[in-house]
């Protein structure tokens, strides 16, 4: 399995990291080292994260800066929804027609902390739903604590969207599979490897179908707890990086006991497809 790879077939393997938050400030010193770290370390693509209009529009000039290695999602986190208006919506819009734009999102319901009310998020992940129909671009989704409310939504636009992921899932075996129903891929990041919160994801992670299954780091959140000393670019650093990506894919083959060649193989089919690069 995993541990009987050789050194040199971990390093062939090629990856797309899903979701990457690059525009965040604890890459402002290091970006463009990041990128090409991550590259070197087999992340070939990665889809940088837009979690509000402004966020958006900074992820979508990554990609020109980075045509060959980065793509990018635009949206409004349910976090940002008490300041989004309108207008945000017609900019939204306008991003969604680049073609580095391949997502949109990060949008979704976060009940766990309501740093906006939730009728603003109600109506901010609706206008979203129908955003992504009209453009026909995947939905990158957020949930926390919410799931009834996003479940209901994404079942009235099921039929018409073209595709989504449930970004950094943590939930419950049920609320997995609901998700499943909806046609919707399933994104696992390094809580997959945290021996304390991320035993049932772990646990259950092999009961989602190989080709629903994408993978992602959220960088620079959620470090994987046992990512080895040597990995690490700074031993005390806590910043997650793109180029930790196949650590959690070993984690990952391993729960599933499945070789990782061919999860690697399927991983990379699997964001080609949904997001049409």
């Amino acid at each position: 399995m995993v541990n009987q790879l050789s050194t040199q077939t971990k390093a062939q393997l090629k990856y797309i990291d899903i979701g990457v938050n690059l525009t965040n400030k604890r890459f402002d010193k290091d970006r463009t080292v990041i990128i090409k770290e991550a590259e070197k370390n087999g992340v070939v693509k990665q889809i940088v994260t837009g979690t509000n209009l402004a966020e958006s529009k900074k992820a979508l000039q990554l990609t020109k800066d980075f045509p060959h290695n980065l793509y990018s999602t635009a949206g409004c986190h349910p976090h940002d929804a008490k300041d989004f208006q309108l207008s945000d919506l017609e900019e939204l819009r306008g991003l969604l027609k680049d073609p580095q734009v391949v997502a949109v999102g990060e949008c979704g319901l976060d009940f766990n902390r309501n740093f906006s009310p939730e009728q603003d998020q109600l109506r901010v992940f609706e206008q979203q739903l129908e955003l992504a129909v009209e453009c026909q671009k995947p939905v990158f989704l957020h949930e926390r604590d919410a799931f009834e409310a996003q479940y209901k939504l994404l079942k009235k636009y099921a039929p018409k969207l073209n595709g989504g992921v449930v970004h950094c899932f943590t939930g419950e075996v049920e609320h997995m599979q609901a998700y499943l129903d909806l046609g919707l891929f399933i994104g696992i990041t390094g809580w997959i490897c945290d021996e304390r919160r991320g035993v049932d994801l772990y646990n259950n992670v092999h009961l989602i179908p190989s080709d629903r299954l994408l993978l992602e780091t959220d960088a620079p959140y959620l470090l994987p707890r046992d990512l080895p000393k040597e990995l690490r670019a700074k031993p005390k650093s806590s910043r997650n990086l793109p180029q930790y990506l196949p650590h959690i894919a070993e984690t990952i083959a391993r729960a599933r006991d499945q070789e990782l060649v061919e999860l690697a193989e399927r991983w990379y089919s699997n964001t080609e497809k949904l997001f049409r690069f």
